[in-house]
């Protein structure tokens, strides 16, 4: 019998057994993944297009991504999310730099009925004016009351400085809507939907039959060539401020051109990172938040992209402390470029970010996300045991080194906004 007056025994994580899911190639270039070891009867679907916003017009690609199910000549919008609807399938559509991502959650024996009506919707695609204008409408009134936040100007200036010179540097000009064209949009759609599909990812328990007949329907859309991505970046450093009149607060975005998954010194920068400024008890929240009270939240980021990745730590604070902020972020970087971390200290991160990778192996959706992560470097799956090891073995000389090498004050752009 069990005796709950004694606690169970506390292992040690060492690595994580994972399940992967099956990978082929359809056409010539198009990954398909599928996650098979699924115990319901949930299913999603996921279709990755070479149709990111650095991949033409901005204003096109973003009005693209949302007109995808605005009509066909024989459906209206309202007719095709009913027939959704009607089979309890939910659709979601995403848009970064490098590629529009569209996603259907559906029940097993419904999901290859949804694919029908999306394949419908994709070959038959009309792109009905009056669904442009109201979504310009939309867009348009967005972007101005957008414009009227502090983080919102701060991002899109730290985004034209920190890609500067490049594709990803662009931002939408609201004035741009006003010359949009429907043939822009058809023209867009034909070449980097209809011809564009790189990747597909289904989670769900389907037969080789059902997976089959998937691949069947969608192969027509497969892109021709291997997409080519931006490679190239260096950030502009500087100090730019964006006015904002009669603003109360400033925020505040501080970076620089960094790395990906693919670089040797990724993992040990990650936990770094996490020391600064990725968790609720890092540095920079015990010190800009709960020590001066300068701001409800601040945290550090390494984002990622295809070729390349960037480090940015972002905050809004009260104008008055902008600069009393600013001060006190470099003194937290330049103190883990002096300071050796202690032990205790190392630890609570240590198992904090063990608790995060196996928070987010937990069933297959999560897997199957774990998996696409290191997937788009053209990494596998045992790159989290590596970090495991990484977390385990790192030393506090180790991250002093990497504060030194890659938090050099003088490299970083900063940006404020208000």
């Amino acid at each position: 019998m069990l005796n709950r007056t004694i606690a169970p025994e506390i292992r040690e994580l060492d690595e994580i057994k994972f399940i992967a899911p099956q990978k082929t190639i359809i056409g010539n270039h198009t990954s398909f993944i599928w996650m098979k070891d699924v115990p319901n009867a949930t299913s999603r679907i996921d279709f990755y297009f070479d149709a990111g916003s650095a991949k033409g017009s901005n204003v096109i690609s973003s009005l693209t991504a949302g007109l995808i199910l605005a009509g066909t000549e024989q459906k209206s919008s309202t007719q095709i999310h009913n027939e959704l609807d009607d089979l309890g399938a939910y659709f979601d559509a995403s848009l970064n730099h490098e590629h529009s991502l569209l996603s259907f959650y559906a029940l097993n024996d419904q999901m290859l009925s949804v694919i029908d009506l999306f394949e419908e919707t994709i070959e038959n695609a009309s792109f009905p004016q009056h669904e442009i204008e109201e979504l310009i409408r939309d867009r348009k009134q967005k972007q101005l009351i957008n414009s009227e936040k502090v983080n919102f100007l701060a991002q899109r200036k730290f985004q034209q400085l920190i890609f500067d010179g490049t594709p990803y540097s662009r931002v939408i000009d609201v004035k741009e809507y006003d010359s949009v064209q429907q043939s822009e949009i058809v023209n867009y759609f034909t070449e980097n939907y209809k011809k564009g599909l790189t990747k597909v990812v289904l989670v769900g328990d389907f037969t080789p039959n059902q997976v089959a007949t998937i691949q069947a329907k969608i192969e027509k859309w497969c892109v021709k060539n291997t997409p080519i991505y931006v490679s190239d970046f260096e950030n502009k450093i500087e100090k730019a401020h964006v006015a904002k009149d009669n603003a109360l607060q400033s925020a505040i975005r501080i970076g620089k051109v960094l790395f990906n998954k693919k670089h040797p010194d990724y993992l040990s920068f990650v936990i770094l990172n996490t020391i600064l400024g990725d968790f609720f008890g890092s540095r920079l929240m015990k010190n800009i938040r709960e020590d001066k009270g300068y701001t409800y939240g601040i945290g550090s980021y390494v984002n990622e992209l295809k070729m390349n990745g960037y480090f940015v730590i972002g905050t809004e604070v009260g104008k008055d402390v902008c600069e009393a902020a600013i001060a006190e972020i470099k003194k937290e970087i330049e103190l883990l470029q002096t300071d050796l971390v202690r032990e205790e200290e190392l630890s609570l991160v240590r198992n904090y970010l063990l608790g995060q990778t196996l928070k987010s192996a937990d069933g297959p959706y999560a897997l199957t996300d774990l998996f696409l992560t290191v997937e788009a470097h053209g990494l596998e799956l045992n790159f989290y045991n590596d970090f495991i090891h990484t977390l385990k073995t790192i030393t506090p000389e180790t991250l002093r080194e990497l504060a030194q090498k890659y938090l050099n004050w003088d490299s970083m752009t900063i940006v404020i906004a208000g």
